[in-house]
């Protein structure tokens, strides 16, 4: 479990940036939010995979990096649409 932390924290930069190519259009974030963003969903994406028992699997864990990436996603959403609104006001 601590070794899944570890690299969820090591992967979850790569994830923020890859979850900003996936929403389309452009976002006002800033790198570290993008960052920040991608280690939280790396580090749910891992609990929920585990909670699912999805953790357990020979060589790489293809479920566990799809929940990452889907929870950054999200996050990315989330954020983006958050900086909008502020922006507007």
């Amino acid at each position: 479990m601590i070794g899944s932390i570890i690299s969820a924290i090591v992967f979850g930069i790569v994830i923020g940036a890859i979850a900003r190519l996936i929403v389309p259009g452009k976002q006002h974030m800033s790198l570290a939010m993008t960052w920040i963003v991608g280690v939280v969903a790396a580090l749910v994406g891992t609990l929920v995979a585990y909670f699912l028992g999805l953790t357990r699997t020979p060589g790489i864990n293809w479920w566990e990096h799809i929940l990452q990436i889907l929870f950054a996603v999200v996050g990315v959403l989330i954020v983006a649409r958050a900086q909008a609104t502020r922006g507007t006001h």
